[in-house]
Parts: structure tokens; sequence; C-alpha cells
């Protein structure tokens, strides 16, 4: 029966409709069952069944973790990119350009990339991200504009992590 309920979990992520980032309530559900699946395996080992089949419950319990992983971090990489867009055209005043000044012209970055301090010193950090419905960074990471540009920084490289296009315009 576990088994048939994980098979079915798999099979629901591999659909088109299912591809959607999950909701923190369903994400909260499968680590549940994934616990539950868990105690399943220890007690199948403390009553002494056969290996094969206690491998089989490990690999279909590491399975459904690395699932678990890859829809956690799809909704927070999706929701963290997507919020602020409807946020931004309902408080227009909030993401006006303002008076931005640079010592530099204006240079197109992508992620990877390896920029100065200069760049990213406190001066150009975006103190309050959550205002701007930004996702959280990271540690050692800080949102910084770039003219109409966010850049997500870590700060310890010098790397740039994301980048997020006009977003003051």
């Amino acid at each position: 029966m576990r088994k048939l309920i994980l098979i079915g979990l798999m099979a629901a992520t591999v659909m088109p409709s299912a591809a959607m980032a999950q909701s923190r309530g369903e994400l909260r559900r499968d680590r549940q069952e994934i616990r539950e699946e868990q105690r399943d395996v220890t007690r199948a080992v403390r009553r002494g069944e056969p290996a094969r089949e206690v491998r089989d419950q490990r690999r279909d319990v590491r399975d459904a973790r690395q699932e678990y992983r890859e829809d956690r971090q799809d909704r927070n990489r999706n929701w963290g990119r997507n919020d602020w867009r409807g946020y931004r055209d309902q408080n227009r005043s909030l993401y006006s350009r303002g008076n931005f000044r640079a010592p530099w012209r204006y240079q197109t970055f992508r992620p990877g990339v390896r920029i100065g301090a200069g760049y990213y010193g406190q001066r150009y950090w975006i103190a309050d991200p959550w205002r701007y419905r930004l996702p959280n960074p990271g540690r050692y990471q800080r949102w910084v504009r770039h003219y109409d540009d966010v850049l997500l920084i870590d700060t310890r490289r010098g790397y740039v992590v994301d980048v997020i296009r006009n977003f003051y315009r």
C-alpha cells in the first residue's frame, strides 16, 4: 500500500498540471508522509524483514525526499520571482526610479559573473527586500540596485547569483 501511494505521488509530479509549485500545506503533508515512510523502514529493519525489501523501501524514501526538495526549491523560486510583479503594478510609486546616481556607466550583468566590490557596496544595498516583495536573500547574499536592475550578489565572493532586469520601470 505504501509503495502504491509513493508511485501515485511520483506519477502526479510527472504530469504537466502537477508541475506547478506546491502550496505550503501540500509540502507539509509530503514531509509528513516521508517521515512515516522512514518510520516504516525502521520498523521493517527491527522486525528483520529481508534485506531486499528494506533496500527497496529505503530507495523509495530517498526518491521521495529528492522530489520533496525539488518541489520546495521550485516553490521558493517561483514565489520570489513572480510575487513582486503584481504588487508593483498596484504600487507604482514604491517602484519609482528615484534619484539613482552611480560613479560608473550602466552595464548588463548575468548570473555567474564576478563583479567588483564597488558595484555592491553598502550604499547600493536594498535594505528591505520584503518591501518590494523580493525573496529573502540567502546567507552572505544581498539584493543590490544597479540602475533599473536588481542583482542578488554573493557578498563573500562577489558573484552575481540572480538578476531581475527593469525592476524599477
